[in-house]
């Protein structure tokens, strides 16, 4: 069975809800990200010298890093459950295509909100840099359930667990309606709330 390293919230949360969404059958082990301890008390560097999660490791030893790439791989182990298009369509590059956004503008937008000793001026910056992503996502929103129109992804897994740090930086969602709803609406997913819950994010 393969071991999905995580830290709860962090990015790793997508590839967790992925895999509950798609049926597939992983184990979990928490990361202490400031120490690069596992909770089996081993050296997370040993596993994935980037000391990052999601960190993915297979039945066969191999690591696989990068969230963008491990919930393409979760969702082509059962295909079937349509989180990701068939490969070669126009809609997969869609998705890999909001994977992308979702991970330059996104995910590398937040990571300065983190960090305590970034000058608080130029956080002001990366939040307004924030706010146009988040009217972007919100306009595009506007008539569709999910990034892709009435299909739930792997990138609305990924754009779920990123926005969802808001939360935590003091930005509000309420200016933006569509994308508020949106959140909300993944939220209230029984797979998701099932990843949440393992995560000790919710009771």
């Amino acid at each position: 069975m393969a071991t999905l390293y995580y830290s709860p919230g962090a990015c790793s949360l997508s590839p967790h809800i992925v895999a509950k969404e798609t049926g597939v059958d992983i184990q979990i082990e928490k990361v202490d990200l400031a120490t690069k301890q596992t909770s089996s008390g081993g050296d997370f560097t040993k596993v994935n010298p980037k000391g990052q999660v999601p960190t993915l490791k297979l039945d066969n030893g191999e690591i696989l890093t990068e969230g963008p790439v491990i919930v393409q791989y979760l969702a082509e182990q059962k295909a079937a459950n349509g989180l990701l298009p068939k490969s070669g369509s126009m809609e997969r590059y869609r998705v890999q295509e909001w994977l992308n956004y979702i991970t330059s503008e996104l995910h590398k937008g937040f990571s300065p909100l983190f960090n305590p000793t970034y000058p608080e001026d130029a956080k002001k910056i990366v939040v307004e840099n924030l706010k146009k992503r988040f009217s972007y996502l919100d306009s595009h929103l506007a008539q569709r359930q999910y990034l892709m129109g009435d299909q739930f992804t792997v990138a609305d897994a990924y754009c779920f667990t990123v926005v969802s740090w808001s939360n935590f930086v003091n930005i509000d969602l309420s200016a933006w309606a569509n994308l508020k709803a949106y959140i909300t609406r993944i939220a209230s997913r029984p797979k998701v709330q099932e990843a949440l819950k393992a995560e000790g994010l919710i009771k």
